[in-house]
């Protein structure tokens, strides 16, 4: 039995057909491997390879540099189905590369580091990551450390970054470095590869979920890079940061929306096998309504997550207002359904074997990925003191 999902009006025929390419691969290419590249705690790097063949990496990107240039409804329906195949680390490494490492470099950067490094990440020969991320800042960006000091022309880079999706492995960093005074205008954006002298991989970090992706700690002692690098204009970061967090919430809002849709397909196949007392589970009011209650959460969710799709499509104004709703929105309500699914399966959904208990575990990062839900409720309730105050 499967859940059937409600036709949504953000959706064209090609989106659709789109959805159709990437549930095949996530069929072929992810779910027979999932529990080998979630013990690994990695996934092979041909893997970027494969998905860049499929035109997966540079969804939203210039087709001169290898992308196609849909919009972020397209996202959507990549994040969804890759979050359904039983690996959600696969998934983050995937959407880390894309979303995450390549979003300044496409919209900020010039034409020659975006040749160096955009178009061979897109085709999934270089792995990428986002750099911003500090032992004594997290949620508040404006206080990183990580100094660029410049020297002819070079930056010499020293200082440390934590929690980077990628990291260990990466063949370069979209890096967040301070270059000026201390606070937001002090800080750059530039392209860090990782086999310049001075560079170390630090632990690799042990996660509670989303183990198939690779995150660790990054040292920085002395590193030279060309200033060259620098993507955009020096001391521009922060506002290059922020304009692109909006496209990583709405990442994790479609993780969340598939995760869901998949804990409740799962749910409803093992309710209609398991009996109980001499009946299906299915066949108690108390399971029937609990999935009625799922299944709407569910669509609530998918409403919020297209809507802040289509106004990032727009770049209208009300989009980060929207995307926040929705991260906010998502990141409770998909650890809801993991949390009902799990009980429904009862001991079987505790042993691991079963997805539930990794979906169980990989949805509980989601409050705190790319903007903690305090940091979105704050972002919503500033923008409704603004409207009263505008009245």
């Amino acid at each position: 039995m499967s859940l059937t999902r409600l036709p949504s009006i953000y959706f064209s025929d090609e989106h659709e057909a789109f959805r159709k390419s990437v549930r095949s691969f996530v069929e072929r290419e992810i779910r027979p491997n999932a529990d080998a590249w979630e013990a690994a705690g990695e996934v092979p790097r041909a893997l970027y390879r494969t998905a860049g063949e499929a035109g997966f990496l540079g969804l939203r990107y210039g087709e001169q540099w290898g992308g196609s240039g849909q919009d972020f409804l397209a996202t959507c329906v990549l994040c969804e189905e890759l979050a359904q195949g039983d690996s959600v680390g696969t998934a983050v490494a995937l959407l880390a590369q894309s979303e995450f490492a390549l979003s300044a470099l496409a919209d900020e950067a010039n034409d020659e580091l975006k040749r160096a490094w955009l178009a061979p990440a897109i085709r999934g020969e270089l792995i990428g990551a986002i750099g911003v991320s500090e032992p004594a800042a997290g949620s508040d960006v404006a206080s990183i450390a990580t100094r660029a000091r410049r020297d002819g022309g070079d930056y010499v880079i020293s200082g440390q970054k934590t929690y980077i999706t990628n990291g260990p492995r990466a063949d370069f960093v979209t890096l967040a470095v301070r270059t000026g005074e201390p606070g937001p205008r002090g800080i750059s954006l530039v392209v860090f590869p990782t086999d310049v002298k001075g560079f170390q991989v630090g632990r690799r970090l042990d996660k509670l979920g989303a183990r198939a992706s690779d995150t660790g700690e990054l040292f920085f002692d002395d590193c030279r890079v060309p200033a060259s690098n620098l993507i955009g204009e020096e001391g521009r970061g922060m506002q290059y940061i922020l304009s692109h967090f909006g496209g990583e919430r709405l990442v994790i809002a479609a993780f969340a929306v598939g995760i869901m849709q998949r804990l409740i397909d799962i749910g409803l196949d093992y309710a209609h096998e398991r009996s109980a007392f001499g009946s299906k589970l299915l066949e108690f009011q108390t399971w029937r309504h609990r999935f009625a209650d799922m299944a709407t959460r569910l669509e609530a969710t998918r409403g919020l997550t297209y809507q802040a799709a289509r106004l990032l499509s727009d770049a209208h104004p009300g989009a980060d207002l929207a995307v926040s709703m929705a991260k906010l929105d998502a990141a409770a309500s998909v650890q809801a359904v993991a949390a009902e699914v799990m009980q429904l399966h009862g001991g079987f959904g505790q042993i691991e074997g079963s997805p539930i208990p990794r979906y169980y575990r990989d949805v509980a990062g989601f409050s705190i990925g790319a903007g903690t839900s305090e940091i979105m409720r704050e972002i919503i309730s500033r923008a409704l003191v603004k409207t009263k105050e505008l009245r």
